[in-house]
């Protein structure tokens, strides 16, 4: 009986280390399910505060060394969709960046992080503004988790360089979805 209860505490404790085990995950305080004039971008017809959200981060895997976030619209009618966000070169000691983080002139990322160019044609966050009457468009917010602490780009490189410099050091990430839409007036 002894030996039999033993078994089972082993059970459950392997099960619970092996299945129970914590994720990397990515929340946000502002976000739920559907953007709002908060994140909205101001430009293009639009007309939102452009504020780039709150995001957190937790349980990196093992060997991160830097952070990167982008923001991404796949249904943007360009053929290529649209990148809103692109940030690297977090220090792997930080796992949050505060709403409004995106505005270049708030300094509000840590010292050495780089804010690419976006589809705007500008550096920092740029929200959601999907055409008019185009429909509900989703946002992919991701967090990666990077082996190297310097992806070695700057703040003029364009979204797709960023891209293939993070798919070449990617050791996690984990996404937020969220969507908006613009009804005709």
């Amino acid at each position: 009986m002894i030996k039999s209860f033993q078994i089972l505490i082993v059970l459950i404790v392997f099960s619970t280390s092996v299945f129970g085990q914590n994720t990397f995950t990515l929340s946000s305080n502002d976000l739920g399910g559907q953007v709002t004039i908060n994140e909205e971008f101001n430009g293009f017809g639009c007309t939102g505060e452009n504020q780039s959200p709150q995001l957190s981060w937790k349980n990196a895997p093992e060997g991160t060394k830097s952070f990167a976030i982008t923001m991404y619209d796949p249904d943007a009618p360009t053929g290529s969709g649209w990148w809103h966000w692109l940030v690297f070169d977090i220090p792997a000691n930080i796992n949050e960046l505060v709403s409004g983080a995106g505005n270049m002139d708030l300094n509000l990322t840590p010292e050495g992080v780089i804010q690419s160019i976006t589809d705007y044609g500008v550096n920092g966050y740029g929200g959601p503004c999907p055409p008019e009457g185009h429909g509900l468009h989703q946002y992919i917010i991701t967090i990666y988790a990077l082996k190297t602490d310097k992806l070695g780009l700057n703040e003029s490189t364009n979204p797709a360089v960023v891209g293939y410099y993070l798919w070449n050091n990617t050791l996690a990430k984990a996404s937020i979805v969220t969507y908006y839409q613009i009804n005709k007036k």
